[in-house]
């Protein structure tokens, strides 16, 4: 075995140090937001909290998960999250594999048409008046879930990764017989996994954090996502520390760290999940952008 040489190990400690600061400046904005949402509204205020909860303080989170309506609105965001993400996966697939192949007649005009989506839209009122009147899917759970139900950004990486794959695979199971559904559900979709963790992470982040849509589209505060309810519960709070002295202790305490509540428990189960999709991020993304 070789000796490492001195400067290999200078090498190896710069390493260990740069990743470190890097790690450090990384971590530190969230965990600032996790001890503010821990500490008392005097020390936030002052300004004294940096990495540690001081003054420790648990009210916030106290009353929002006493709330039934946190709950349930937390309850359609897993719903929405889990529906909005399936039928995404299944528009992208199907529409990025059919534009990666090179004999697609019309392929260049309809890669060009959904380009064409990503930088011009029918504008709110119009696509409102669709939804309400046209649709009638306003004040119900598909007004959240069908909008963001085919990114074009995602579906031309997923079509360069499907570019990639060699034509030979498909050809050789053609000839002894597989169908085309055959040949997408045996072949194609196993050997896209990196490329499908990747998207249903993209687009499960993507409906998670959702709350415009409901806001304009959602009138029944029983169908909210807990994003949306949670953005009602910070305006109340900058309602509150408007009113100064004539607030309660309690409703003082909320405005106070109610921000850093709210992202940690938005923040928090896509942390968790992210570990277990993150072996294929880089290889998924990597594959999806580079073409041959």
């Amino acid at each position: 075995m070789l000796s490492e040489t001195k400067a290999y190990k200078v090498f190896k400690i710069f390493n260990y140090f740069l990743l470190a600061v890097i790690v450090f400046v990384t971590l530190t904005p969230f965990m600032n937001v996790v001890a503010q949402s821990f500490s008392s509204e005097a020390y936030i205020n002052a300004g004294q909290v940096f990495l540690i909860p001081k003054g420790f303080n648990t009210e916030t989170y106290e009353v929002i998960f006493g709330d039934r309506t946190f709950w349930l609105n937390y309850r359609n965001t897993i719903l929405y999250t889990i529906l909005g993400t399936a039928i995404a996966m299944v528009l992208t697939t199907m529409l990025s594999y059919v534009l990666s192949k090179r004999r697609l007649k019309g392929r260049g005009f309809f890669i060009g048409f959904s380009v064409f989506t990503m930088f011009f839209s029918g504008g709110m009122i119009p696509t409102y008046i669709l939804y309400n009147n046209t649709l009638g899917i306003t004040n119900t759970i598909w007004s959240v879930v069908l909008p963001g139900a085919l990114s074009i950004y995602n579906m031309l990486i997923m079509k360069s990764f499907f570019e990639n794959l060699p034509d030979s695979l498909e050809e050789a199971a053609a000839i002894d017989g597989m169908s085309t559904y055959g040949i997408i559900r045996s072949i194609i979709l196993p050997l896209s996994k990196p490329i499908l963790a990747t998207m249903i992470l993209f687009y499960a982040v993507a409906y998670w954090n959702s709350w415009f849509q409901a806001f304009l589209y959602l009138n029944n505060k029983d169908l909210f996502p807990v994003t949306l309810y949670l953005r009602n519960m910070i305006s109340g709070a900058m309602g509150m520390s408007d009113v100064g002295q004539a607030a309660s202790d309690n409703q003082t305490q909320i405005a106070s760290n109610i921000k850093s509540v709210t992202m940690v428990l938005t923040v928090l189960p896509i942390i968790t999940v992210y570990p277990f999709v993150q072996k294929y991020f880089v290889h998924g993304i990597m594959l999806g952008s580079v073409k041959e």
